[in-house]
């Protein structure tokens, strides 16, 4: 029988039971791809993460990320999670480590606070819009209040591709998924897939301290998360998304999601114009939670 160390911490909060839990095998080496998938189905959290070497030894870890359904190329939480959780365990070198990824190589830093902030691995890509009518019948919105006055609903990523729409405040308090409506749609919309349709969701809110607040809600109920605390993957594209629009060199955008769920969550995301595109960080805080082992 072999056993297999895990933790938990929940990400993007400084309290427990909030922000978004995710499992953590710091030392995953020896499980099969099934074995990943499967711990992951059984966790049931939105993602789960296998630590195992790396390629290049002058990386700290290759990192997969698995979530209920599949593997994925890469994650807002789970890199701060296992950011922090690896830091904690005196992996990290200086609080910097380097995840190789599908997506490509995730730089982690950790402050001597307690803050992880990851930079997401590709620039900013858009994709197709998706139309409004489409959008709103998934949430049990009105079309009309789908805000299209900045940007339509468009594919973005920076590394993990979703559907980005702004909404109206009231909305985005109101909003459902209906997934019979999330059926309907893939079929009319492929752009993501047979199985994937995410759909993130933001209002927004106020500046303060030189930061744009916002609110926001993922949706994602064909692969398994009806609803995520915290979306760090999603959060990072809307900030490159948002400074797109305008004409400034850099913005700093402060996102709090989970609070429907009882799990609120902040997000700090940083966007800035670079040589190869729009770049963007998004970082926050993580509180540990179980630990045990899992025996195959």
């Amino acid at each position: 029988m072999r056993a297999f160390s895990f933790v938990t911490v929940d990400v993007f909060t400084d309290r427990r039971f909030g922000g978004n839990p995710l499992a953590v095998f710091p030392d995953a080496d020896g499980l099969s791809d099934g074995e990943m998938q499967a711990l992951a189905a059984e966790f049931n959290l939105s993602e789960t993460t296998f630590v195992l070497p790396p390629a290049d030894r002058a990386n700290t870890a290759r990192v997969r990320i698995f979530s209920r359904t599949a593997e994925m190329p890469f994650a807002g939480h789970p890199n701060v999670g296992t950011g922090w959780v690896l830091n904690a365990m005196g992996r990290g070198h200086d609080g910097v480590l380097r995840f190789e990824e599908i997506a490509g190589l995730v730089e982690v830093r950790a402050d001597g606070a307690g803050l992880v902030t990851i930079a997401a691995p590709q620039p900013l890509s858009l994709g197709a819009e998706m139309p409004v009518d489409l959008l709103a019948a998934c949430i049990g919105v009105d079309a009309s209040e789908i805000v299209v006055s900045a940007h339509r609903p468009v594919i973005a990523s920076v590394g993990n591709a979703f559907v980005v729409a702004e909404i109206t405040s009231d909305a985005l308090r109101r909003a459902a998924p209906d997934i019979s409506r999330f059926r309907e749609a893939v079929a009319a919309f492929p752009a993501l897939g047979p199985r994937r349709l995410p759909l993130y969701l933001y209002a927004r809110d106020r500046l303060t301290a030189g930061a744009i607040n916002l609110r926001a809600r993922m949706f994602s109920p064909l692969s398994g998360t009806i609803e995520d605390a915290a979306t760090g993957s999603a959060a990072a594209p809307l900030a490159a998304l948002l400074l797109s629009l305008t004409q400034a060199s850099e913005a700093r955008y402060d996102i709090t999601q989970g609070a429907e769920m009882g799990r609120p969550s902040r997000l700090a995301c940083m966007a800035r114009r670079a040589a190869d595109g729009i770049r963007a960080t998004v970082g926050g805080r993580c509180v540990p939670v179980l630990k045990g082992e899992v025996a195959l």
